[in-house]
């Protein structure tokens, strides 16, 4: 077990280490690295975090990170309203975006199902999509979840609920290989599974 000097560094620790993929020895670095520096820099990032805690939002139409209740994406009326591209996370939404090839509006599911891991169809964001699409006007909802088993059955169980709407539904072409993650995908390979979307029967 690990000795701390301090009981105020092992909180630090403590708390750091529960951000995925920091161990204690990487949360121990990283918190002395924050105490060599300017405590003006240490308070600044304390402050954006609390600030982020208390006052970000989600996006009441596409429930993507925003600053107001609508994001600036859905209220850009430059963005093409005719198409929705439905991805698991935010962090997918950031990837899509970076690619520069796609125009449209998006819905960010928080997540797929995995009956392994106990997500079901009601823990996600797919009944409000189903509401976007019966408000009409959508001509197109694009899948761009990632290509494993869970995702796959996230796109089949939504294509079964919207069937019954006079939509387009697409799906991201397979230059992404199985089992790999958006986040992880280069741009160029993304904004070519993008430009290549085929239909999803």
């Amino acid at each position: 077990m690990d000795t701390y000097p301090s009981r105020l560094l092992e909180r630090a620790v403590a708390e750091v280490s529960k951000l995925p993929g920091i161990g204690r020895k990487t949360a121990l670095r990283l918190v002395l690295h924050l105490l060599r520096q300017e405590k003006k820099d240490i308070h600044d990032l304390s402050d954006s975090l609390i600030n982020l805690a208390d006052n970000v939002k989600y996006c009441t139409v596409c429930h993507n990170l925003s600053d107001t209740e609508v994001c600036d994406i859905c209220s850009n009326p430059r963005r093409d309203n005719t198409t929705i591209c439905v991805v698991e996370n935010i962090s997918n939404v950031m990837s899509v975006e970076n690619t520069g090839q796609y125009r449209g509006l998006y819905h960010v599911l928080g997540g797929v199902i995995s009956p392994i891991d106990g997500i079901g169809p009601a823990d996600l964001e797919i009944d409000s999509l189903v509401a976007r699409v019966a408000e009409g006007g959508i001509k197109e909802v694009i899948f761009a979840l990632n290509p494993t088993m869970d995702g796959d059955t996230t796109n089949f169980y939504i294509s079964r609920k919207l069937k019954e709407y006079d939509v387009l539904l697409t799906t991201l072409a397979r230059g992404i290989s199985v089992g790999d993650e958006l986040e992880y995908t280069d741009e160029v390979t993304l904004g070519r599974a993008l430009s290549n979307r085929i239909r999803l029967e």
